[in-house]
């Protein structure tokens, strides 16, 4: 049903080949063939780090919204907003934020 394809990662930017798209003979059942659809851009918030910390360059502790305007409670960035995410696990466990 689907063959690999670029995808712009949130936070990361383009990897080729890392996502997947319906192959051509399946092009009847996707959406955005069937419908006009408008997807718009989903930026990063401002002050969020969460793409620097994705990519191994930042740790959370050093975005200026961590523990202060972006918690679990209060999400900014996509980081925070799962449990499973870098900030979220780090402000949990790290002992950091009390």
């Amino acid at each position: 049903f689907f063959e690999p394809c670029d995808a712009n990662w949130r936070g990361i930017g383009v990897i080729p080949g890392s996502g997947l798209k319906l192959r051509d003979e399946m092009k009847h059942r996707d959406v955005s063939q069937v419908f006009s659809l408008d997807i718009p851009d989903a930026p990063e918030p401002k002050g969020c780090q969460c793409g620097l910390v994705l990519r191994g360059v930042k740790i959370p502790t050093d975005c200026k919204l961590f523990g202060k305007a972006c918690t679990p409670e209060h999400p900014v960035g996509a980081c925070m907003v799962s449990t499973e995410g870098s900030c979220a696990a780090y402000y949990k466990y790290s002992g950091v934020v009390r």
